[in-house]
């Protein structure tokens, strides 16, 4: 892993070691507006818990043997580490050169995930994710994110049915083309060798094909699909991060209510809990107005860039099937010729 133009360093990491990063980053000290941040979203570890929507969507990528596939799942995990690194304010986090540098992280805490933390967090979504916002630019974003957090999942899912539907062709293709194999005979008869010869050039033909859809659904999660599946799991991200700013706001107001109900000989100290609400609720929001803004740039990027790859990919795998097409069509001219 390189970390200078002159130095290299390698380390072996573990997905525990990938959480324990994750958790230093939400959780660091001395970051002026950090809740406001999109932290980039942890790829989910193989064989978690996951709701319905989400594990019928694992069951598709299951059906396209994706689980097994690692090297898709450590490009994630590599893609992660790259989105990292190149923020702004998260690559100075002293546990991110621990993570690129170190052969041995500091003794880790284990990361809490009981199921009571998760019951009241999703009690504090439903109490404040229709909080009123007080900015017309953030009220905005919460409904577009909503709106556009349920499109891109049932995108996902309609995506990976067009790959499903391309790798079943392809498997039809090789079932067609061993029945063609399977039903050639042993006889002399010159007709039935003529014929077998033909059987055995077609097989050929559709073998060429179930490759070719084999490739174009490989080519469709390479690009577009591993594109997608992360900018959904950006959508969560940035819906949290404009949860926390929400969380945030409602202590300004609860702060303002307590100041205008205190008794005299405490509004010395309500005022300073005022103050203190204020500013971190204004930090907050202008670290997140610029996280939001540099979010859209990236996600443009990157679907354009997802975009080209797909069309580059389909365009060679298409002109390398015609050419065998092309060959196996005048191999089939000439028998028939015979």
């Amino acid at each position: 892993m390189m970390i200078s133009s002159d130095m290299e360093y390698r380390v072996e990491r573990e997905f525990e070691d990938f959480e324990w990063l994750h958790h230093c980053l939400l959780t660091q000290e001395g970051v002026t507006g950090l809740h406001g941040i999109i932290f980039p979203p942890l790829p989910a570890k193989p064989g978690t818990f996951l709701s319905n929507s989400e594990a019928k969507t694992k069951k598709k990528i299951e059906s396209l043997a994706m689980v097994d596939d690692w090297q898709m799942y450590c490009r994630a995990l590599e893609e992660y580490l790259h989105l990292v690194t190149a923020h702004p304010v998260l690559v100075k986090n002293p546990a991110v050169h621990s993570f690129l540098k170190h052969r041995e992280l500091p003794i880790k805490t284990k990361v809490k995930k009981g199921i009571f933390n998760k019951l009241t967090q999703a009690v504090e979504e439903l109490r404040k994710e229709h909080h009123k916002d007080i900015d017309d630019f953030f009220q905005n974003e919460r409904d577009s994110n909503l709106t556009l957090t349920a499109f891109t999942k049932a995108a996902v899912e309609k995506f990976l049915e067009i790959v499903l539907t391309e790798q079943k062709i392809a498997i039809a293709c090789g079932h067609f083309s061993t029945a063609l194999h399977l039903g050639i005979g042993q006889d002399d008869d010159p007709a039935d060798y003529a014929f077998a010869k033909m059987c055995l050039k077609l097989s050929e033909v559709l073998d060429t094909v179930k490759k070719n859809f084999e490739k174009v659904a490989e080519n469709d999660l390479n690009t577009l699909g591993f594109n997608l599946e992360l900018h959904s799991r950006f959508q969560d991200a940035e819906k949290e991060m404009l949860f926390r700013r929400t969380c945030k706001l409602v202590d300004v107001e609860t702060a303002n209510k307590n100041l205008g109900q205190a008794k005299p000989h405490k509004k010395a100290a309500m005022e300073d809990i005022k103050k203190a609400a204020d500013k971190e609720f204004d930090e907050i929001s202008g670290m997140a107005k610029v996280e939001i803004q540099r979010y859209h740039r990236e996600r443009v990027r990157a679907f354009q860039k997802a975009l080209i790859e797909l069309s580059d990919s389909q365009l060679q795998t298409a002109r390398e099937c015609c050419v065998e097409l092309k060959q196996q069509l005048a191999e089939f001219k000439q028998l028939c010729a015979e």
